[in-house]
């Protein structure tokens, strides 16, 4: 008997940690260490990974589940896998096309990017190259918020996502070392008239905007878009977030590039799913590299993972192909654990599926 797989097997990578690899070996090692690197000492960085090693999925056979559904719902966006693509900035360092390249796989793959402030193409170019899925626009609380926030609902958008953890950024000491040159070129697609963001040179600078939740409440209510607030690690924040009007919350350290030491993502995701108790959508991103992540990460109280390093390996590896055969192995692997632990349906996904590690 022949047995055929539901997801594609001719493509030219089979795992996850084949496209990692493809990307390393691609990469300028300046641009290698930037990708892979964090702050500090690391800690962060590690702790992130740790974080799943301490849990363990429950088999449960003979529930006659043969064909889990992984699609799923987020502020009206609809995913055929609880997943979307971080908005990390500097993309043409991986692939000349960055962004246009990661929305368009998203795209062909039914899922949805967040598209970042300092990428190295505008909101409005990536939005002309996969409207599907260009869904989310990502904005920092500088002093452009406003004009931004017009140009990005005049794109097309349908959400911001606001990073509250970054007004300056975290001392990235493998950077350091190897004298990573931030090439402004790179960083600055949004840059294209005088209402531009200015995140080279608030960057460069050591006075840093300093917002308030009241401040970031106001400036969103004046565009009525629903917002994502993205950098929440305790449930005080998520708490303070939702009463500034947050319509989602991401929990998030910024993969280990801001706070050295700070609590790895997973580890704060229940206690902030159960702050948030049902009142907004709350996702994760921050060392998720499997599809048994994404799982993990689901039935411990996220509506859906954001995907960084993963989207920029496949990036690298081999442009949109690497970025869409990183999407289909991510939702292959749940769709078989799912099936394995007689999960339906996302929707059915719950701590009842998890336990800790004995």
């Amino acid at each position: 008997m022949t047995v055929t797989s539901a997801f594609p097997q001719d493509g030219e990578f089979r795992t996850l940690e084949e496209i990692h690899a493809a990307a390393l070996e691609r990469l300028p090692r300046d641009a290698a260490v930037y990708l892979e690197s964090g702050a500090g000492t690391e800690q962060t960085l590690r702790a992130n990974r740790e974080a799943f090693t301490r849990w363990v999925i429950k088999p449960k056979p003979m529930t006659g589940v043969g064909d889990p559904k992984t699609n799923t719902e987020f502020l009206g966006i609809s995913l055929s896998v609880p997943v979307l693509t971080a908005p990390f900035g500097g993309d043409a360092l991986f692939a000349r096309d960055g962004h246009l390249a990661v929305a368009r796989a998203n795209a062909a793959t039914g899922i949805a990017s967040i598209v970042p402030e300092v990428g190295s193409f505008s909101w409005e170019q990536v939005a002309e190259a996969a409207p599907s899925a260009a869904r989310i626009a990502q904005l920092h609380p500088f002093d452009s918020f406003d004009a931004s926030a017009e140009r990005i609902k005049a794109a097309g958008y349908d959400a911001l996502c606001v990073t509250v953890d970054c007004p300056i950024m975290g001392f990235r000491t493998r950077n350091r070392m190897e004298r990573f040159r931030f090439d402004p070129v790179v960083w600055a697609g949004n840059v294209i008239h005088d209402c531009s963001p200015n995140v080279a040179s608030t960057y460069g600078s050591k006075i840093v905007p300093a917002w308030t939740w009241d401040q970031l409440a106001e400036a969103t209510a004046r565009h009525q878009m629903p917002w994502i607030a993205k950098g929440i690690l305790t449930p005080e924040v998520a708490e303070a977030a939702i009463g500034a009007g947050a319509s989602a919350i991401l929990v998030s350290n910024h993969g280990g590039r801001q706070i050295d030491p700070s609590p790895a993502s997973l580890d704060m995701l229940p206690a902030i799913a159960a702050q948030v108790a049902g009142r907004v959508p709350v996702l994760l991103d921050s060392g998720l590299r499997t599809g048994g992540d994404v799982f993990l990460a689901l039935a411990l109280g996220a509506s859906a993972v954001v995907i960084g390093r993963l989207a920029a390996y496949g990036l690298a590896a081999a442009g949109e192909h690497g970025v869409r055969r990183t999407v289909e192995l991510l939702t292959e692997e749940l769709h078989i654990l799912m099936t394995l632990a007689g999960i339906p349906d996302i929707g059915s996904l719950t701590a009842a599926a998890v336990a800790p590690r004995p």
